[in-house]
């Protein structure tokens, strides 16, 4: 790429960062549309380029829920949990959410005990996004994965998902015409 094509592409690379950045802390924002969306506008930029930068916003924008899952973060006070009086409406969801409650419980006491499966698990949902990628970054946090585990299994994860998201625009171009 000449500096002059750089120049061009270097404001849609930052603002692919903070795109990616944004979808990390805000679930609502989808970050998998604007790569599409990206890819089709600017195929100057390299399918490779963007997902690298999106990836690496992604999970870096990621660590704010590991680390507040670890400890690490005090959250502000708004967001902590408030004692609530038991209602008739509360008991009922408490029994409704028990065994999804149990599930998750279980599911951490596994990931503790095993860490590579807590690792595979992670790597898949990196790519697949099943199970949820946020409730598996707040999962990581919590069984105190490695920072390096997290960091290395998420953007390469995600660089995948988004290799393969930023590169459709061309093939199903390539197949269509």
């Amino acid at each position: 790429m000449t500096s002059q094509g750089f120049r061009l592409v270097w404001p849609w690379l930052c603002i692919a960062l903070a795109v990616a950045l944004g979808s990390a802390l805000i679930p609502f924002v989808n970050v998998e549309l604007f790569v599409i969306g990206l890819a089709l506008q600017r195929p100057d930029i390299g399918w490779a380029l963007i997902a690298g930068v999106v990836a690496t916003g992604h999970v870096v924008g990621k660590l704010f829920y590991y680390y507040a899952a670890r400890g690490n973060i005090r959250l502000p006070k708004f967001l902590h949990r408030k004692p609530r009086v038991m209602t008739e409406r509360r008991l009922r969801w408490e029994l409704r959410t028990k065994r999804i409650r149990a599930w998750v419980a279980w599911l951490r006491e596994k990931c503790e005990a095993h860490p590579h499966w807590m690792f595979g698990t992670y790597s898949v949902s990196a790519v697949a996004g099943l199970p949820p990628f946020m409730g598996m970054t707040v999962l990581a946090g919590l069984v105190k994965m490695k920072v390096s585990a997290f960091l290395s299994a998420g953007i390469i994860g995600r660089f995948v998902r988004f290799s393969l998201l930023a590169a459709s625009p061309a093939v199903f171009h390539g197949w269509f015409h």
